[in-house]
């Protein structure tokens, strides 16, 4: 979609790497996906800490930014924005949404995305 195109400026991938690895997988993600990815519903995205969901997405960073970009745009929509379509806007929300993943990945994924969607001027007035 074109809205997504400020988000596909994400650099997730080297925040994704560093997200410590917990001794258990949460009991919301079943251990036998966890590695190889599952389907994951918006309202249990929406409920999912940041570690939570790189599990759900079996630790692929495609899927995992798919999740974000999910996030972002119920954001937008429950703001009533549309998300920005320049580089520097997704660039500028990925490093963000880096910084506080690698901050606190038990908090919710939602929380972190809609936070860098607020502060990072990603979006605008419909």
């Amino acid at each position: 979609m074109k809205i997504l195109q400020a988000v596909a400026g994400l650099a997730l991938a080297g925040a994704l790497v560093t997200v410590p690895v917990h001794a258990q997988a949460p009991a919301s993600v079943p251990v036998a996906t966890q590695d190889a990815g599952r389907d994951v519903s918006n309202s249990d995205l929406v409920m999912m800490t940041v570690h939570e969901a790189w599990l759900a997405s079996g630790r692929n960073e495609d899927r995992f930014f798919d999740m974000v970009k999910r996030l972002a745009e119920m954001s937008a929509q429950k703001r009533g924005l549309a998300l920005s379509e320049t580089e520097a806007a997704g660039s500028k929300a990925g490093d963000w949404i880096k910084k506080q993943a690698r901050k606190d990945p038990d908090q919710l994924l939602y929380a972190v995305v809609d936070s860098a969607v607020k502060h990072t001027g990603m979006m605008k007035k419909m």
